[in-house]
């Protein structure tokens, strides 16, 4: 019997051998010989729809010089005390080290998370640049010498009402202003909310006779979104 089945395998083998040497047919015209992919197994990008409409490395908080620097071109100004500035008066030299500016002596990378500590200096900072740049263009009467105003007209007598602006006027301040400070004009539904919101300080700050509070609170809260502060 084992010699049957030997016989058999030895029988078959030419067969085998052959079928296996047989060439592959020539590939047809216009027909591409399949190349093997060089990179490998690749991974899809996420989809933006589970990814709040982005797809890649997340948005990273700027550092301390970058704050500064930014300030200083979009502002006019710094964040730093005037000279006849009380004690209590804080600037961004004093509280680099909480906004995770590194010393090199205890840290050696600086920190650059959005933390509350960040989000609460940042405020009070904004708060101090903000009022003392719109404070200080009430007396310029050259838009192109203005920074927070330079679309309004005047800023001075009745003709300055801030109430009285129309819809394109509002309008273009807040294009300029939110490319000015985040690089990219107001557009769609967030025009409106900016709008609104602008209308409503404007009211408040003709009620107390006080315009720059207008200005003071959108350099405010464009200075404190998010957009202002990552890349």
């Amino acid at each position: 019997m084992r010699r049957l089945v030997a016989l058999a395998l030895i029988a078959l083998a030419p067969a085998c051998s052959k079928s296996e040497d047989k060439p592959l047919p020539p590939p047809l015209d216009g027909q591409l010989e399949p190349v093997p992919n060089p990179h490998g197994t690749v991974t899809p990008l996420p989809d933006p729809e589970m990814q709040e409409g982005s797809v890649g490395r997340a948005p990273r908080r700027i550092t301390v010089a970058q704050l500064d620097t930014s300030i200083r071109t979009v502002v006019g100004r710094g964040w730093e005390c005037p000279a006849n500035a009380p004690s209590s008066c804080v600037d961004l030299a004093d509280v680099a080290p909480s906004l995770g500016k590194a010393d090199f002596a205890n840290v050696s990378t600086e920190n650059t998370e959005a933390n509350l500590v960040f989000a609460k200096f940042l405020e009070d900072g904004a708060r101090d640049v903000c009022m003392a740049q719109a404070t200080a263009e009430l007396t310029v009467t050259d838009p192109n010498a203005r920074v927070l105003t330079r679309t309004v007209p005047t800023l001075t007598g009745t003709a300055g009402n801030l109430t009285q602006l129309s819809d394109a006027q509002v309008t273009e301040l807040l294009t300029y202003l939110s490319t000015r400070f985040w690089g990219a004009p107001l557009s769609g539904e967030e025009l409106p909310k900016w709008k609104n919101f602008f209308t409503q300080a404007a009211a408040r700050a003709e009620t107390i006779k006080k315009r720059d509070q207008a200005f003071a609170a959108m350099c405010i809260a464009m200075m404190t979104d998010s957009r202002f502060l990552t890349y």
